[in-house]
């Protein structure tokens, strides 16, 4: 009867550690990262044509900042709603090389405005006439690009 009680506990003090080492190794971080951009991009597919009011983070309507912190919410990123400004004060910058990649913050016309990369070609963003949308990355937008910011993690 010992030798049975000995051996369970020792079963199970293995299953303990082997557990713990396992929460112990962190997930590839290249996978956790894609996981959650998939998520933001659903999130984004999922809030399209949505109209534009001023003050307001969905579900029927955003504002530019609204629609941001909506993506950051449902994907596990837990930050007060706030300006784009603040956004910008709070987020870290990212790279050269990383500012044109999906999922990168860009902050336009002083701080009034932000959006969120799709391609160095387009981005996503609550317009004033339009609502939710896609927009091309034209002149127009192009000269108006105040900086770049990270998009943070749960």
């Amino acid at each position: 009867m010992k030798r049975i009680t000995a051996l369970t506990l020792l079963l199970l003090w293995t299953s303990v550690i082997s557990a713990a080492q396992s929460a112990e190794k962190p997930s590839e971080p290249s996978l956790r990262g894609t996981s959650f951009l998939q998520g933001i991009k659903s999130a984004i597919e999922a809030h399209l044509g949505r109209p534009y009011v001023w003050g307001s983070s969905g579900m029927k309507s955003f504002d530019c900042s609204g629609f941001i912190w909506r993506l950051m919410y449902e994907n596990g990123v837990l930050l007060k709603r706030t300006t784009a400004r603040k956004f910008y004060m709070m987020l870290p910058p990212v790279s050269k090389d990383e500012q044109w990649s999906f999922g990168t913050l860009v902050f336009f016309d002083n701080l009034k405005h932000v959006g969120i990369i799709d391609t160095p070609d387009a981005f996503y963003h609550a317009q004033v006439s339009i609502g939710t949308n896609r927009s091309p990355m034209n002149s127009f937008w192009k000269r108006k690009i105040y900086g770049f910011r990270q998009l943070p993690r749960p």
